[in-house]
């Protein structure tokens, strides 16, 4: 894990991000770089660390059976209402890690009352929140990301966690065969630095150190006992032998490093070198291949201009062809418009000629045709038959009151009878 975090203003921007004041209205414009929509990715990589190391799996994901977010979980939008939840949840347990009383948020809380006792509680540790509130509904953004990042940093205060400086591991860098004309130096050119280096386990190479102090007590030696040494004993045979056995074991293999300057400088000669030679064998074929393309569009320019010189005419008269074909062109569409507009009228009375050829269609139907007539004819005859049975019921009528006004007459006269004798004959008596 890296021991030095990034360092986030209290708006949520990095400390890279410039900032100038406007001219005309004095305001402050923040002009963000162009890593800065990058930068809650780097934040929310080292909220995860810090939250690991306030052990959150083990105090608050297991007991509230959560999911571990991943390294940019409030970086990226996935689920909000998930996310939003986790933030409250994870803002609370820091605010608690922090020596501060905060209740648990439940699912059902009021978001807004939630994320104003959050910010409130942030402000309370002298951090500053320049943003609007519902900034933190949608549960990710760099906003997000700046205050649990705060939280997480004033819990790991209050339990009193230092960061402290990085230990890297000491790389061991593998051996590497070096071939025999390389490797094969004489003692004498040796450079005191290679004298410290490490050498291998292998019985066919010699510690130069050892070398040396070995060396020295023979020159010690020889030194102490130089009057003794008068003449030589060893016979040649034999010493040319023994030179033979022990000459293997002169050879000193020094390991090369891919980091060392002297390889990346010895590398650069011979890049150079080819790059030189390469040139030179390439350099003769680009001329070469220049001259040919200047020749070919110098040939290519001079047929240009005696093309252009022949068919000068040609070209003249292609342009008044074209101005003419312009001109009909206009006139063309002049009288297009024309022929266009006359079509309509045209149309328009052709439809008023079909609507009165119809009418008078109908008219002459309806005159030369006998039906009407025939249906007169009809009426007629069913009116007469009426009239004669109206007349046979206007008869019978009279007949019926004629009858009925004799019938009463009569009975008037009868009663009229009926009282007058009785009078004449009590006139008798």
């Amino acid at each position: 894990m890296a021991a030095a975090t990034a360092v986030v203003t209290p708006s949520g921007l990095e400390d890279g991000v410039s900032r100038s004041r406007g001219e005309g209205a004095g305001e402050v414009v923040v002009e963000r770089g162009p890593g800065a929509a990058y930068h809650m990715f780097v934040v929310m990589e080292d909220l995860v660390e810090k939250l690991k190391l306030l052990h959150y799996e083990e105090e608050l994901l297991r007991k509230n059976n959560l999911k571990p977010p991943s390294r940019h979980y409030f970086a990226l939008p996935t689920n909000p209402g998930e996310q939003f939840y986790m933030f409250c949840t994870l803002a609370a347990w820091l605010i608690n890690k922090a020596g501060r009383p905060f209740e648990q948020p439940q699912e059902y809380d009021d978001p807004n009352a939630t994320i104003s006792n959050i910010l409130s509680e942030l402000r309370s540790f002298g951090r500053t929140a320049d943003f609007p509130p519902s900034k933190l509904k949608s549960g990710f953004g760099e906003h997000i990301c700046y205050v649990l990042d705060c939280l997480a940093e004033e819990a790991l205060k209050y339990i009193g966690f230092t960061w402290k400086r990085p230990t890297y591991p000491v790389e061991e860098l593998e051996e590497e065969a070096v071939p025999e004309d390389d490797a094969e130096l004489i003692l004498n050119k040796v450079d005191e630095e290679f004298v410290e280096e490490e050498t291998d386990n292998e019985e066919n190479f010699i510690d130069l150190n050892v070398l040396k102090a070995q060396t020295y007590r023979l020159d010690m030696n020889e030194s102490a006992k130089q009057e003794d040494i008068l003449e030589s004993t060893t016979d040649a045979a034999e010493w040319s032998l023994e030179v033979e056995r022990v000459l293997p074991q002169l050879k000193v293999t020094i390991r090369t490093d891919n980091k060392d300057w002297r390889i990346h400088v010895d590398q650069m000669h011979q890049h150079k070198s080819g790059i030189e030679s390469a040139l030179k064998e390439t350099k003769g074929f680009l001329d070469k291949l220049h001259n040919e393309i200047s020749r070919t569009l110098e040939k290519i320019g001079s047929r240009e201009k005696y093309i252009n010189n022949q068919l000068e005419h040609l070209v003249q008269e292609y342009r008044a062809a074209q101005a003419q074909l312009s001109e009909a062109r206009e006139r063309y569409q002049q009288g297009n418009g024309g022929v266009t507009e006359r079509t309509r009228l045209l149309s328009e009375v052709t439809e008023e000629l079909e609507k009165v050829k119809q009418e008078m269609e109908e008219k002459g139907s309806s005159m030369t045709d006998g039906a009407p007539l025939v249906k007169i004819k009809q009426s007629l005859t069913k009116l007469k038959q009426e009239t004669v049975q109206m007349d046979i019921r206007i008869g019978v009528v009279e007949h019926t009151l004629l009858q009925s006004k004799l019938k009463e007459k009569s009975n008037m006269t009868r009663d009229m009878h009926a009282t007058v004798i009785p009078e004449s004959a009590v006139g008798s008596y």
